[in-house]
Order: C-alpha cells, then structure tokens, then sequence
C-alpha cells in the first residue's frame, strides 16, 4: 500500500475515491489481524460483498458503517458532524443573569420593655 500523507480528495473521480476507501477498509482488516470472512461475519455482511468493498467495485452506506463499526474506526465519521452555530449575541442572552434584589436579613427585633427612653 502505498503511503500518501496527502490526496487531493476534491479533484479525485468517484470512482477513485470509492477505491481510497476500500484500500482504507483493507489496510484496517490487515492491521487488526482480520481475514475477510471474519470481518464479514462480524459485520453481518457476505465475504463477497466485503471484497468487492475492498476493492472500491460497490457497497452502500450501511455496509460501509458495519464494516468500520467493526474496524473500530467510527471516528472517520467526525467529519460529517454538522453543529448549529450559535451567535455571540444569542449566547450573552442565554448567559446573562440579572442581579436579585438584595433583602434585608430578617432579625428578630427584641424590645426591652425595661429600657426607659431619654426621651
């Protein structure tokens, strides 16, 4: 295999990238230790349609998501990851906390009916 610290992903065919992938779903099988039959078994797919995988001949989405479940190699799907941005003004509002009213501590007032006024 051959290593390529950069591929130009935008410029490449379909065709080539389905290739990039099965090469990728290869190399994971080989370093886990995996024959294409246990990693097919394990990913409840056929051997057959795992090798046509690795090949970049075919595969859908969800055998493609089996397959690297089972790779443990979930993680490459980060880039999918879409967050709702929040604005900065949004997040000042849901942040702010407007001061409470300071009160006055309730203390019992003791009268001391012997005490006479200067009065």
């Amino acid at each position: 295999m051959t290593d390529k610290s950069y591929i130009k992903w935008h410029s490449m065919s379909d065709t080539a990238i389905e290739i990039e992938i099965g090469r990728f779903i290869k190399h994971m099988r080989q370093q886990k230790g995996k024959t294409q039959q246990q990693l097919a078994d394990a990913s409840n797919i056929s051997r057959s349609t795992l090798s046509l995988l690795e090949r970049g001949d075919s595969g859908n989405l969800k055998t493609l998501i089996q397959v690297l479940r089972v790779l443990d190699q979930l993680q490459i799907l980060q880039a999918f990851e879409y967050k709702t941005p929040i604005s900065p003004l949004a997040l000042a509002k849901a942040q702010y906390k407007p001061r409470k009213r300071i009160k006055p501590s309730k203390q019992k007032k003791v009268s001391n009916p012997k005490r006479k006024s200067d009065w």
